[in-house]
């Protein structure tokens, strides 16, 4: 209970920094759609690449942003086909936005730092990139597939450079090359950016508090596929590793349990936004699993570890 007594009082600031991203969004005219390209074309990329070059890479650590890939894909596309079922206003193709990522960077990783400390901090952002790269190209892809030709999809997931980032920094960090110290500062501001700026444009596609819900078949799936299906399929793979496989320590089975039990990710709403696509409803749907989370992750830590 102490634990999740200091994870509650350490994620009132992110809570803070929506409620501030809403004020400048209400009163200010703070534009969320400027700053979602600033975040997914600049600050993401830069994020991704900097947490790479820091990891120690090995053939399994190497594996493991490609696990958490495969299954953010797996059941963002499972749950694509029972919203298409359900929904019918155009919103379904966000749900494996909500379903397969997570609020893994500007929610998880000070979480992460809590729970981890430095070192078990470089762990979780490596496992934390399964959910960057599908965002950033899978989930992209089926949330444009709701606005765009299949040609026109696949040609704006190939503009974005967070998936290039990640590449080269594998390429750099195994052949030793490290980042310059003089540009250590400028990723570390970045990172920082990271946290403020994505909890912040929650808040300002928030225009009215009312019917945050929205479409409430659209939210039950969202929450039913965020904190039932994607922890159950962490503990399914903890489970397996730690009795028949053997393959990862304990450490990286709770940085994927954190993964799987983060709330919507923020840049949902990022791309939500640059789509145009339902970003009401996405924003609505992530302000409410991240004010459910700030119950839901502490007690789930308490009892996962």
């Amino acid at each position: 209970m102490a634990a999740a007594l200091a994870l509650f009082f350490k994620l009132i600031p992110l809570y803070i920094t929506v409620a501030l991203g809403w004020v400048a969004g209400r009163y200010l005219q703070a534009s969320g759609r400027h700053i979602a390209g600033i975040m997914l074309y600049i600050v993401t990329p830069s994020v991704v690449f900097s947490g790479v070059m820091a990891a120690p890479l090995s053939p399994e650590v190497i594996a493991l942003p490609f696990l958490v890939f495969g299954l953010s894909s797996l059941l963002g596309y499972v749950q694509l086909k029972l919203a298409r079922r359900v929904l019918h206003d155009g919103s379904a193709n966000i749900i494996p936005l909500c379903v397969g990522s997570g609020n893994t960077g500007y929610f998880g990783v000070p979480v992460a730092l809590l729970l981890f400390g430095e070192e078990g901090l470089g762990l979780y952002i490596v496992c934390m990139l399964g959910t960057t790269l599908f965002e950033n190209s899978v989930g992209f892809y089926l949330a444009a597939r709701g606005r765009y030709s299949i040609k026109d999809a696949l040609w704006r997931v190939l503009k974005l450079p967070s998936v290039y980032a990640f590449l080269a920094a594998v390429a750099l960090n195994l052949a030793e090359i490290g980042i310059p110290d003089i540009f250590v500062p400028l990723f570390e501001n970045l990172r920082g950016a990271y946290s403020v700026l994505g909890m912040m444009i929650i808040g300002m596609s928030i225009t009215s508090f009312r019917g945050l819900a929205g479409n409430v078949r659209f939210t039950a799936l969202a929450f039913f596929g965020k904190f039932v299906v994607w922890p159950l399929v962490a503990i399914l793979f903890w489970w397996v590793d730690a009795n028949l496989l053997g393959i990862y320590e304990p450490a990286v089975h709770k940085a994927m349990f954190l993964i799987a039990i983060t709330p919507i990710a923020a840049n949902t709403v990022v791309i939500a936004t640059l789509l145009d696509t339902s970003p009401r409803q996405a924003a609505g749907t992530v302000l409410l699993t991240t004010l459910f989370a700030l119950a839901f992750i502490p007690v789930m830590i308490s009892v996962a570890f």
